[in-house]
């Protein structure tokens, strides 16, 4: 039987392939196989809206065609960057903890291998070293940060309480100034968070726990956590009663319901688009530790098997110059993690918005909290941990020690199940975070 691939002149045949490979081409393409486009796959900018700027805007300039596939489900994407999943991707975004998760598969590539990407760009170098996680090795680069800040209609500055900075308030001032809305107007119009699809879990992570107890975990099993869901109680008396149904604060703050929110900036950018001289943006209060907040960092990673590894690391060039960091803040709410010396051109409102943050990071007595990371199938169980907490001990009058304990020992089985390592602003850990580290509170069976 004759070979059906015979060609008469070998020779010609292998100069052929050669050419072709040196043109960049698989030699399949000689069998008609095309390269596929550039695959890039992100926890980040799921939202339709912000996908869709993502397609449109922000990679609208970039050479060659990228198919952007973002994904909110944290086992779905591990799935797909562990290659069981469909396609494998040529890029990855995702958060600082999603690269922590990642690292344990020992597929990333290390990005200090290629001419660094970050100089040309002047990528900040706090973030470069804080993308290599736990060593030298470059998990991602830098793409984009965010964080969640405070936002208040004009209109309520003439009740904050004598001698209040809004730049450096604290949580006491902050609930003087609630009181005083409602003392004076007889409604509550202090908002936050609190449907389903609502952040008020990060609220209480990576605000609320850092500035009354100095961690996110670690301080639970203390008395300060006690004095901390004792303040909240009495601030919850000034929330508004439809806090629980709203998921974004945009809708509430831009039609007078709430005066003051908290948020994600990326919900909250359409509130200074629409009316950029009504409001304006401050960062967390403070408590007895500091200033807790909580910063988003995204980052752009490199699968080993990527198909198209040069492609994607045009790609990462790309969208970190400061002409596409510059169209960020306005598009979808996330704000650049480059140097641009000025460059950076933004609109009045975004300006405020960007202003609250770089206060809020700067400030003296900031406690900064990141995502939490290496939960992974947990994760979603670490979260309602705290909206449990919320739920019994704000909205059903629960005995707050009891429950501390209950969330106590839900976290340290998450922690054993999980082997994940303590994150700031807790410090990083050797081995599986330890929660019970006060024992202030433990086995005892009320609050008072």
């Amino acid at each position: 039987m004759k070979n059906i691939f015979y060609f008469p002149n070998r020779v010609l045949l292998i100069a052929l392939i050669s050419i072709m490979g040196h043109a960049g081409l698989h030699a399949e393409a000689a069998f008609g196989k095309q390269p596929r486009d550039l695959l890039f796959f992100s926890t980040q900018l799921t939202p339709f809206d912000e996908a869709e700027k993502m397609r449109t805007i922000l990679l609208k300039g970039f050479e060659k065609k990228v198919v952007f596939k973002p994904e909110d489900n944290r086992l779905v994407f591990e799935k797909v960057i562990a290659g069981s999943g469909g396609d494998r991707p040529d890029l990855i975004g995702g958060s600082h903890g999603d690269f922590i998760s990642l690292k344990s598969h020992g597929i990333l590539m290390d990005l200090s291998l290629f001419d660094p990407l970050w100089e040309k760009n002047k990528i900040l170098g706090k973030y470069i070293d804080m993308a290599k996680i736990d060593d030298n090795f470059q998990y991602y680069i830098p793409w984009m940060q965010a964080t969640y800040i405070m936002v208040a209609n004009k209109k309520s500055l003439s009740f904050l309480p004598k001698g209040a900075d809004i730049n450096h308030l604290s949580f006491e001032q902050l609930f003087a100034w609630a009181k005083n809305i409602q003392n004076a107007t007889g409604t509550n119009r202090l908002g936050f968070p609190g449907a389903k699809k609502g952040l008020m879990h990060r609220f209480l992570q990576g605000c609320l726990y850092p500035s009354f107890t100095g961690g996110m975990v670690t301080g639970i099993d203390s008395l300060d956590c006690v004095v901390m869901w004792r303040y909240f109680k009495r601030l919850w008396g000034c929330v508004n009663e439809w806090s629980l149904s709203f998921s974004h604060m945009e809708e509430p703050l831009l039609s007078d319901e709430v005066w003051i929110a908290w948020d994600h900036t990326a919900r909250l950018i359409n509130v200074f688009k629409s009316r950029p001289d009504d409001f304006i943006a401050f960062p967390c209060p403070s408590g007895p530790k500091g200033r807790g907040f909580m910063v988003v960092m995204a980052g752009l990673g490199l699968p080993g098997y990527a198909e198209n590894k040069q492609a994607a690391i045009q790609l990462i060039r790309y969208l970190t110059r400061p002409a596409v960091q510059s169209q960020m803040p306005s598009n979808i709410g996330f704000f650049p993690v480059v140097n641009a010396e000025g460059n950076i051109k933004m609109s009045k409102g975004i300006q405020n918005i960007y202003n609250a943050v770089v206060r809020q990071s700067a400030s003296g007595d900031a406690v900064m909290a990141t995502l939490p990371s290496g939960l992974g199938r947990l994760n979603e169980a670490f979260n309602t941990s705290y909206l449990v907490a919320f739920s019994q001990i704000v909205l059903r009058g629960k005995d707050i020690a009891s429950v501390l304990i209950r969330q106590l020992n839900r976290l340290e089985h998450i922690f054993e199940m999980t082997g994940a390592p303590c994150w700031p602003p807790d410090g990083y850990s050797p081995g599986p975070c330890k929660v019970n580290l006060t024992g202030e509170i433990s086995g005892r069976t009320s609050d008072e």
